[in-house]
């Protein structure tokens, strides 16, 4: 009788071993996972590597990065390997990810829109890391395989990072009540010129940008004060500092009780599109449930 494997089931653990390292992003994130040395995840990942003849990641100094070929074989893996867990006994309340789900974002949305949404998962029982950073940042790390989902406001380059949109940004020109300037449907540009200005970068991008689109002006001056968290403009703006423009969504409470006002209601808006790209491979039921309380998020902005 041969002895020889007809239908790949004795390699099992290897593969387990592969949907560890891949969804782990690294090596040792895989031996954590599974409980065994980094040099038997490393001897695990060769042996595949060699029957299939071809390999499955690139090594880089972030960790690991998979193939073409490694995205097709976890995307078609994962949902029978974890029910495969379920099915031999894995308690089916908790969650059948082996790792958490991996979210970048913008840290001003994370905190204002992201937590607030995924909270009550977390509370019963979702595992979920999050990384704050730069759009450019983020999705390079997505496409080396250290995050499965990133909430951009960049949309990626070619079609190996799908993107979709989640929703749009709509910035709105701030002040507090305080410093007295009247809000006006025709507010000029002129109003504002002995009014501080406040950044969240020196070049002024976001001002500019409102200048452009709403005044019909290039803004020349120099901003007062410069902040990279758009939380700290918001902040300073509230205490009289000076004016600004920010994202609508992330002043809500503020414009509800008057502690900052709207200097310039337009029905065009400056927008940015927010979108949601998975990193392809990037399966499971947590990864799924997470993208769709995003959206249900987005819908409520």
């Amino acid at each position: 009788m041969s002895n020889r494997n007809t239908d790949g089931l004795q390699d099992l653990g290897l593969w387990r071993t592969f949907l560890a390292a891949y969804r782990a992003g690294s090596v040792s994130g895989a031996a954590r996972m599974l409980g065994l040395a980094q040099s038997s995840v490393t001897a695990q990942l060769q042996s595949l590597e060699a029957t299939l003849g071809e390999p499955l990641f690139a090594r880089h100094a972030r960790g690991i990065r998979p193939t073409a070929r490694a995205d097709d074989l976890a995307a078609r893996l994962a949902g029978p390997l974890d029910a495969v867990a379920i099915a031999i006994g894995a308690d089916p309340s908790r969650p059948v990810e082996i790792a958490p789900v991996r979210l970048g974002g913008a840290a001003e949305f994370l905190a204002t829109v992201v937590m607030p949404a995924l909270a009550p998962a977390v509370a019963g029982g979702l595992r979920l890391t999050v990384t704050a950073g730069l759009a450019d940042d983020l999705l390079e790390r997505l496409g080396a395989g250290s995050l499965d989902v990133v909430l951009s406001a960049v949309r990626p380059r070619g079609r190996r990072l799908p993107a979709v949109p989640l929703f749009d940004e709509e910035f709105v020109l701030v002040a507090s009540p305080s410093l007295g300037i009247p809000a006006a449907a025709d507010l000029r540009a002129e109003a504002l010129a002995s009014h501080p200005l406040l950044a969240y970068a020196q070049d002024v991008p976001i001002l500019r940008r409102y200048w452009r689109h709403v005044f019909g002006a290039r803004l020349e001056r120099e901003p007062s004060l410069v902040v990279p968290d758009l939380r700290g403009l918001a902040a300073a703006a509230v205490a009289g500092a000076g004016v600004t423009v920010l994202p609508s969504y992330l002043i809500a409470d503020e414009r509800a009780d008057g502690r900052l006002i709207v200097l310039r209601e337009t029905e065009d808006p400056p927008i940015n599109t927010v979108y949601l790209v998975r990193r392809p491979g990037a399966v499971g039921e947590a990864v799924t449930a997470v993208e769709r309380m995003l959206r249900d998020a987005a819908r409520s902005l």
